[in-house]
């Protein structure tokens, strides 16, 4: 359930995309990010840190999106936030006494304490990934628009009027963009979500695995 959670203001993103455009998408995330955080304080009385910082990230790249009508902004953010991450759990692996995944899990899973630094650097490779993932599919939209944009002569096309463009050369240009605009709001959704998954599966195994272990030695003492 906290899984969908977490993804509420994605889901509501490529929803709103489907329906509208990408600003109009950007502004409907900023408010289910904002409606995300009160509902968790409502009804747990704390706000989660990852929360919040995707609130803040999308206020401001999802402000500068919309305000300056460049999807750049917000096709950087799932970057940003990913590597962030990174940075937080990979600081944890080098200052404090526990790293952060311990500091999450630990109330409720007792490990060795090499075993929890091998998942916390875990998930700092996860998020650089994901981070690298996401830069690569946007470049994918990066470099078709600046294709449509030098054919056209212009700063900027609309791709939401492709079919009113002047010759075949820019329609063709213009509808890749547009198809490439649409990949990543779809990898952004289901690819992030996909990865996520996968990852937090890979992740209870090798929480199983290495719980079983740990009761095994312990009943032998």
């Amino acid at each position: 359930m906290k899984f969908l959670i977490d993804f509420f203001p994605v889901l509501l993103f490529f929803i709103a995309y489907k329906v509208y455009d990408i600003y109009a998408a950007t502004a409907v995330a900023i408010v289910a990010s904002a409606v995300q955080v009160g509902w968790f304080r409502l009804k747990h009385r704390r706000t989660e840190t990852m929360h919040l910082v995707t609130l803040g990230l999308l206020m401001v790249f999802g402000g500068l999106t919309i305000f300056l009508q460049d999807r750049t902004f917000i096709m950087w953010k799932p970057s940003i936030v990913n590597w962030l991450f990174a940075a937080v759990f990979l600081g944890s692996h080098f200052i404090g006494e526990r790293p952060l995944i311990e500091r999450m899990l630990g109330q409720a899973v007792k490990m060795p304490r090499h075993i929890w630094r091998r998942l916390n650097l875990a998930w700092s490779i996860f998020f650089i990934i994901a981070g690298l993932a996401n830069l690569y599919v946007a470049g994918q939209f990066f470099t078709a628009e600046q294709a449509l944009v030098a054919a056209a002569g212009q700063l900027e096309v609309d791709l939401a009027a492709c079919s009113e463009v002047s010759s075949k050369e820019l329609l063709e240009l213009c509808m890749v963009a547009q198809s490439r605009e649409e990949t990543w709001v779809n990898f952004k959704l289901f690819g992030m979500m996909g990865l996520t998954l996968v990852f937090v599966v890979a992740q209870a195994f090798y929480l199983a695995r290495h719980i079983s272990d740990s009761a095994a030695s312990e009943e032998i003492h």
